[in-house]
């Protein structure tokens, strides 16, 4: 996992460590995150995997965001709900761009 550990923030300020991330990101953790995105190159998508199925069965539709190019910065929020029960990790698909990105703790 190139992204690392999500990080708290607190009322003091915390220090974000960015990272370029893997072309698929699998981050255990058992709470919601907030996933920092910078784009450096042409436009991208970050596409958060929905481990979830549809009420008859089939496989989610997972909604990608599109980071704009070179200037592109967004905050993306990871509800609990993308955490796969069977693996205990959210998966996360970067494409395209040149990215870095940072992971926060709910807060």
């Amino acid at each position: 996992m190139a992204l690392g550990v999500p990080v708290s923030v607190t009322r003091l300020g915390t220090t974000a460590a960015y990272a370029t991330p893997a072309a698929t990101e699998n981050i255990t953790t058992n709470a919601a995150l907030v996933l920092h995105v910078k784009n450096t190159g042409s436009s991208g998508t970050v596409t958060p995997q929905d481990p979830g199925l549809t009420p008859t069965g089939n496989a989610a539709t997972n909604a990608a965001i599109t980071i704009p190019a070179t200037t592109g910065d967004k905050f993306i929020y990871l509800p609990a709900s993308l955490i796969n029960p069977a693996t205990g990790q959210m998966q996360i698909v970067f494409a395209t761009g040149t990215f870095s990105g940072a992971l926060f703790l709910e807060f």
